[in-house]
């Protein structure tokens, strides 16, 4: 019986397998990773960092998709069960209000949620610099492009998938032009999609030695019981370069600036050759997650080494009983970010 409750819909077709019995952490990995491999369809020869969400009984996902040329665009990807997916051969053609094509000139990292009847897509694109590129869909097949929520730079940003207060909540990580070596995850609020403000610091880089260099938004919070439950990714440096590792957090339902709980150890790091070996070694980048109601089971899909996708699996009660047994959020962290 689950004691934390995940407060969304049920979703009996949840991709999962059962914790195995050698399994010392909060979170377990799918034994057939990755699910998506190098060369996916033609022309583009990298899927990673990328976020799916149910669809009409199946599942459906934005994908970043490394073409054969280095650019980066997201493709448009459909499975039945979540885990082997067919991809659209063209990138997802992005049009403005009046139905015309609004292409960006290069778009990663994507973020898919849901709030309403809508489905909303962000992800990271050139805004005289690194900022925010934010559209909608409601079938999946128009996809429009609104105003960019930020001025750059800007990335790792997600939507929280309902309003709070009558608002649009996004988390941020505000950055610079290049391989940031800071960054601070930032709540924003808003009341149509267009004009952002009410700016709240949520959780920066700490003391941890494996989130000492940063920290960064992954899948859009997940609303429990206990207050919002947050993967984040944190990132500490070495002398071969950085490693990124998957974090959790807890905020609260009604004020989600305001950190519960916030783990001090990581949930999961790149331990199989999967997550060490790639284009960029030593990742492991959260951007998507699915739930299920009725079993408090959680399905995280998360970039490896910028090269593939895995999948891991928690529940409810297993991420943040963890997180809260292993509390390390000081006084700053539980404190609503200063005005």
């Amino acid at each position: 019986m689950s004691n934390v409750k995940l407060l969304c819909d049920s979703l009996p077709n949840i991709p999962w397998q059962e914790r195995p019995a050698n399994c010392a952490g909060p979170l377990w990995r799918y034994t057939e990773n990755p699910i998506i491999g190098r060369d996916p369809l033609p022309g583009v020869a990298r899927i990673f960092n990328s976020a799916v969400v149910p669809y009409q009984g199946a599942f459906i996902g934005v994908f970043r998709g490394e073409q054969r040329d280095g650019i980066p665009y997201i493709y448009l990807g459909r499975s039945a069960d979540g885990i082997h997916w067919d991809f659209d051969p063209e990138k997802i053609a992005f049009v403005d209000d009046a139905g015309q094509p609004f292409m960006p000139r290069y778009a990663y990292d994507p973020r898919l949620v849901r709030v309403g009847d809508t489905y909303y897509i962000m992800w990271c694109q050139d805004f005289y610099g690194a900022s925010i590129g934010l559209a909608k869909t409601s079938d999946f097949k128009t996809f429009t492009r609104l105003e960019n929520p930020f001025i750059p730079f800007n990335r790792n940003a997600v939507l929280f998938p309902r309003k709070v207060g009558g608002m649009y909540l996004m988390l941020s990580r505000p950055s610079d032009s290049g391989h940031t070596p800071f960054g601070d995850v930032f709540l924003s609020q808003s009341p149509d999609l267009t004009f952002w403000g009410r700016h709240r610091h949520v959780i920066g880089k700490s003391d941890n030695w494996w989130e000492n260099v940063k920290v960064g938004g992954g899948a859009a919070p997940i609303e429990t019981s206990e207050g919002w439950l947050l993967f984040y990714h944190g990132v500490t440096g070495t002398c071969n370069g950085y490693v990124y590792s998957i974090g959790g957090a807890i905020l609260d339902r009604e004020q989600p600036s305001k950190v519960l709980w916030r783990c001090k150890e990581f949930l999961l790091t790149p331990e199989q050759w999967y997550e060490e070996r790639g284009f960029v070694p030593n990742v492991c980048f959260p951007c998507a997650t699915l739930q299920d109601a009725d079993t408090g089971r959680i399905a995280i899909y998360y970039g490896c080494a910028d090269s593939y996708v895995g999948l891991a699996f928690t529940t409810a009660d297993e991420a943040v009983g963890y997180i809260k047994a292993h509390d390390g959020a000081g006084k700053a962290d539980r404190e609503e970010g200063v005005r």
